[in-house]
């Protein structure tokens, strides 16, 4: 054939055309069989019971399917003929786009075996590799339209549709019908058309061998000869690394493998007449036991071959050179690759090492870092598909590697320099291009025997372009753009490889040696993200998901891998890189599991580093516990008594023994244990247990602390997830809608402290600052002042915030309202008589007829000492808030203060609430709990009237006030010199008292201190006829309840001592006083003698 013919063939264009057209078909092929081979996305016909008759007449009629004579048969094809046209349509095409494409191969490789091509991937690589991917595409689809199991019916059945819908048959079904019978046995049939074609194939075969061989060496070779070593002869550290065939350094061994393996199964003559090619084919059959035609789809190398070989006459020896292989591959392939994975583990991280600290070295040595790639990608795939396809045998280690991470990790921080140094490698190779490739090329070209115009006209361009290179280029960031120059050498690939070419490539490697350099450095300057792509795209995980799953899953369980596990959602990226254009439709799918696994494993990762740094805290929280002072109790007792008691060798059975100092410096194992600060509250809602405030805020400080000191190596803004943590415990409920300690602690106090408070087993001590436990024979009491202190009220202030202790305070009013309702119901039982008694309260004899009509006293009473326990928590709580926030903010507290000194009686009520308000958030006590205001506020009934509410608020003040002189009868009702208080909370009747009636009347507004002082006089009439009582049993604790009218002043701010004088003579309090002291010493004195 000539040399003009050559040129008009164009075989570049061809096989670049070709060899995208054959992926996208290959694409649809295995789309299809994915979709068939599932009943969820299957075509709906296809499972219809109806069309069940329909599809085996087809299948088995297919090619010859009378249509018009089988209307008995076809039935049910008929009368969806529209749907099935619908549906089918593409699927149909895509059949008949692979006839076309078979069609269109054959017609290329008759044309180059006409030309007589000469295929070396040495000197002609592109125009080799290309010839060589081609033959591999067009197998795989005819491999995998074999392995679709529908195809005669989705045919058939479309065609059928079709002649019934038309009147006529589709025109390319006869060729197609008989393409898919041919192909009923693919690689019988491929073998006789690929006959003719030997000689070439063998020839870009054999042109493998010796690239092949360098790259099967085993780790031993590799460390020998110190592959990918930036610092292995420091001298030529900035040398170029160079070679005569650059795009072989990194070219896939898998798809080497695909080559020859394919290659030598269409080509099998040359097995028996050449012994190279022998060679080379045993060699491959000793590497691995699978090779990939798409994706999962995988080619059983030694079966198939054996299969067909055994069918053969003369090949008795190529099915013994197989089994032999096979055992080969069990026997030694596993380690062989596992010692290849773990050198490159070393190697890649001592190159990405030196690249770091030495980006500019990326310059020179851009071609080791795209081997590396290159050899780590080959590697894991190797490792992905072996480990999903063999799944019986005898060493299972040799298809797992749990430090995988560490191979991809490495693979990912290669590239992500590459893309962050972009620049440095462009300058570098520009500057190669115009100052010595031009040069060197310029040279070759002017020493040429031959010379041909359309070669000369091409390689002219090659150097114009070059030289026309500058610095500035890069500097200002154009877009390079070097495919045309790349599609040009390879048109003059094609030219020189024909057998008439005057210029013949083989006879000028010299020419080739620079062209492929020039190609390398030309892709370093507008294409390196395709490179990238090319050399280190792991895309298979989309389609081998499992393993994916399970090798991260190796990784977390893995403490030295965890460092690398963040490489899993980075290889998810990689995803998108597996689309075709002419299967737009998977793109979604595909970006969408990428996504889904991103997330997953970036969740997971989040979640164990989360355990894992809470696990730290965790620790660090149980030492800093063992610094409170509840743990040296036993130390001291210990130490106290070393003189006087023999020490006991061994503990008492049960005692536990405590660790000595240093015991936490042992190293423990790796446990997972999820921890927060709800965790830490300890809280039981069973038997109501939980961690002393105290404890929390120290086990809370020890947190932060770790994680700050934890912050300054990570890099991590340790304030921002404090905050957010913290904060988020201040509010009901946290960011998940689970309980905060806010809401646990606010829960305990009101139903454990408080409610124990309220039936008497716990009393609110005065002088203590504390709830106190009373001591019950027979039962084990917590002791509530561990929990109600002052120092615990600051802890919990300091935990729970102004947001939280809000919170805590609404809470408490919502108890104290639901008792003032019940109080408003009595008063309203009894209007009629208080009124009588709030006329006639100074006429004893009338007193004496109306006080027994009263009904509900006790009851009244109680519920009064309920609010008034309440409200005596609440003023703790806010004493420590008030604390807290002086400390915090003291700048703060001084403005508010002052401003509440400034309100006066006559200020409006609105500004004295809001005021008041303001001062309750810190903590600051007020005359009128704004608090109280707001909540009685909310009770207001639509019914009454505000003067019918005012005076059933009247009304409650005398009711209290002729109800005090029945706490006499009440044994408990003694005041305790040691508590300052009483027994049953009738103390805190005062409080009640007095903010009840404040928030009441301001909330009326009316004038609190008339109202109180009416109290104060109704009262003290009461508690004086008392003292005119015979009955021993009402007077027993008399002079303890006239102590209350004192209590009752100094609680508020609108009563005075004069005001008391007026109304209860002052004598007769020092007198209570006097016989309270008498007979608590008295009491005492027994005690102490005993």
């Amino acid at each position: 054939m000539s040399l003009t013919s050559a040129y008009q063939h164009k075989l570049a264009e061809k096989l670049t055309i070709l060899n995208d057209r054959g992926q996208g078909v290959l694409i649809r092929m295995y789309n299809i069989k994915k979709t068939c081979s599932d009943p969820k996305s299957k075509p709906p016909f296809l499972l219809e019971k109806s069309m069940e008759p329909s599809l085996k007449y087809i299948n088995k009629k297919f090619p010859n399917i009378d249509v018009r004579n089988s209307t008995q048969h076809l039935g049910p094809v008929h009368r969806e003929k529209a749907e099935i046209i619908r549906f089918l349509t593409n699927y149909y095409q895509s059949f008949v786009d692979v006839m076309e494409f078979r069609d269109h191969v054959y017609e290329l490789l008759n044309t180059i075996d006409a030309c007589q091509c000469h295929f070396d991937i040495n000197l002609n690589f592109d125009f080799t590799r290309s010839y060589l991917d081609l033959i591999v595409t067009y197998t795989s689809v005819i491999l995998l339209l074999s392995r679709i199991e529908d195809r005669r019916i989705l045919i058939g059945m479309y065609n059928c549709a079709h002649e019934m819908l038309h009147g006529h048959g589709d025109p390319s079904f006869a060729r197609l019908g008989q393409m898919v019978l041919e192909y009923d046995h693919p690689l019988k049939k491929l073998t006789e058309e690929f006959g003719p074609h030997t000689k070439a194939v063998s020839g870009a075969l054999l042109s493998l061998h010796f690239l092949f061989v360098r790259r099967n060496q085993g780790a031993e070779q590799w460390r020998s000869a110190q592959l990918l070593s930036l610092i292995s002869n420091p001298p030529a550290m900035i040398n170029p690394a160079n070679s005569d065939t650059m795009a072989c350094e990194y070219l896939s061994v898998e798809v080497m493998e695909r080559w020859i393996i394919i290659g030598f199964l269409l080509c099998h003559g040359c097995l028996n007449s050449n012994s190279q090619c022998q060679k080379l084919w045993k060699l491959c059959l000793q590497g691995s036991l699978y090779i990939t035609l798409i994706r999962e789809d995988v080619l059983q190398v030694h079966k198939v071959t054996e299969d067909l070989f055994s069918s053969l006459k003369g090949y008795g020896k190529r099915v013994a050179d197989v089994k032999e292989s096979k055992e080969h591959v069990i026997a030694n392939s596993g380690q062989f690759h596992c010692q290849r994975r773990q050198f490159l583990r070393i190697a890649v991280k001592e190159l990405e090492t030196v690249l770091a600290d030495e980006p500019g070295l990326l310059g020179p040595k851009a071609l080791f870092a795209f081997m590396a790639l290159s050899f780590i990608r080959d590697e894991v795939t190797w490792l992905v598909r072996h480990t999903e396809n063999v799944t019986k045998t005898k060493t299972p280690e040799d298809y797992a590697d749990s430090s995988i991470a560490e191979l991809l990790f490495l693979l990912e921080e290669i590239r992500s320099l590459v893309r962050r140094h972009i620049k440095v490698i462009q300058q570098y190779h520009l500057q190669y291009l115009a100052r010595f490739d031009a040069l060197v090329l310029s040279d070759i070209i002017q020493n040429l025997s031959v010379c041909p115009e359309e070669e000369s006209v091409i390689m002219s361009s090659f150097v114009s372009t070059l030289s026309s290179l500058n610095l500035k280029q890069v500097d200002n960031g154009e877009k390079f753009e070097f495919s045309g120059l790349r599609l040009d050498w390879f048109r003059l690939q094609a030219y020189t490889s024909v057998a008439k070419a005057p210029l013949h490539l083989h006879e000028n490697p010299d020419l080739a040696k620079v062209m492929n350099l020039i190609v390398f450095h030309s892709r370093m300057l507008d294409s390196v993200e395709k490179l990238l792509v090319e050399t280190s795209d792991l895309s298979t995980f989309c389609f081998h998901l499992r393993i994916f799953e399970k090798m991260f899953a190796m990784t977390l369980e893995e403490p030295t891998m965890l460092r690398y596990a963040i490489a899993f959602p980075l290889i998810c990226a990689h995803f998108v890189h597996c689309t075709h254009e002419m299967c737009p439709e998977e793109y979604p799918h595909l970006k969408n599991h990428g996504l889904h696994h991103c997330n997953c494993f970036l969740e997971e990762l989040a979640k164990q580093t989360s355990n894992c740094v809470l696990e730290i805290c965790a620790e660090q929280r149980n030492l800093s516990e063992q610094l409170l002072p509840k743990h040296c109790a036993t130390t001291i007792s210990k130490a106290k008594n070393k003189k006087t008691v023999k020490q006991r060798q061994t503990p008492r059975k049960g005692e536990p023994e405590r660790d000595k100092p240093g015991a936490e410096s042992h190293r423990k194992n790796r446990s997972i244990v999820t921890k927060a600060i709800v965790w830490l509250a300890g809280y039981n809602a069973t038997t109501q247990e939980i961690v002393r405030p105290s404890e929390l805020l120290a086990g809370v400080k020890a947190y932060i602390g770790f994680i700050q000191s934890l912050a300054q190596f990570l890099g991590a803004d340790a304030s921002r997830v404090i905050r957010n943590a913290l904060l988020q415990q201040t509010q009901p409920l946290d960011s998940c809608g689970e309980q905060t300690i806010t809401t646990l602690y606010t829960n305990w106090y009101l139903e454990s402290l408080l409610r124990q408070a309220s039936s008497g087993t716990i009393i609110f001590s005065p002088a203590m600052q504390a709830f106190v436990s009373l001591p019950r024979e027979g039962e084990q009491n917590f002791s509530a002042e561990e929990f109600s202190d002052i120092s615990e009220m600051r802890a919990l202030a300091e935990l729970l915030g102004p947001y939280g202790m809000k919170f805590l305070s609404e809470n408490l009013m919502w108890h104290v309202t639901s008792q003032i309702v019940e109080l408003k119901k009595l008063v309203v039982e009894n209007m009629d008589i208080l009124v009588q008694i709030r006329s006639n309260f100074s006429k004893p004899d009338l007193m004496a007829s109306l006080l027994p009509q009263l009904t509900g006293a006790e009851n009244v009473l109680k519920r009064m000492t309920i609010i008034g326990v309440i409200l005596s928590f609440r003023a703790m709580a806010q004493e420590g808030l008030r604390e807290v926030f002086s400390s915090h903010c003291p700048f703060l507290m001084g403005p508010i203060e002052c401003l509440k000194e400034f309100v006066t009686p006559d200020t409006d009520i609105k500004v004295t609430l809001s005021i008041f308000e303001l001062a309750s958030a810190a903590g600051v006590g007020c005359d009128i709990d704004p608090a109280l205001v707001a909540a009685i506020a909310n009770l207001k009934a639509d019914t009454s009237s505000p003067e019918e509410e005012y005076k059933v608020a009247c009304l409650l003040l005398i009711f209290l006030a002729v109800s005090l002189p029945f706490l006499a009868t009440d044994p408990s009702s003694f005041y305790s010199i040691e508590k300052d208080g009483y027994n049953n909370n009738i103390h805190c009747l005062t409080k009640a008292i007095i903010q009840v009636s404040a928030a009441l009347f301001t909330l009326y507004n009316k004038n609190i201190e008339t109202h109180l002082k009416e109290f104060l006089v109704v009262a003290s009439v009461s508690l004086l006829q008392l003292g005119q009582e015979t009955d021993k049993l009402k007077t027993r604790n008399r002079e303890s309840i006239s102590l209350l009218m004192r209590l009752v002043v100094e609680e508020s701010s609108f009563l005075t001592l004069d005001m008391l004088e007026s109304c209860f003579p002052y004598v007769l309090l020092r007198n209570a006083y006097r016989e309270v002291s008498r007979a608590f010493h008295l009491n005492r004195v027994p005690a102490n003698t005993h």
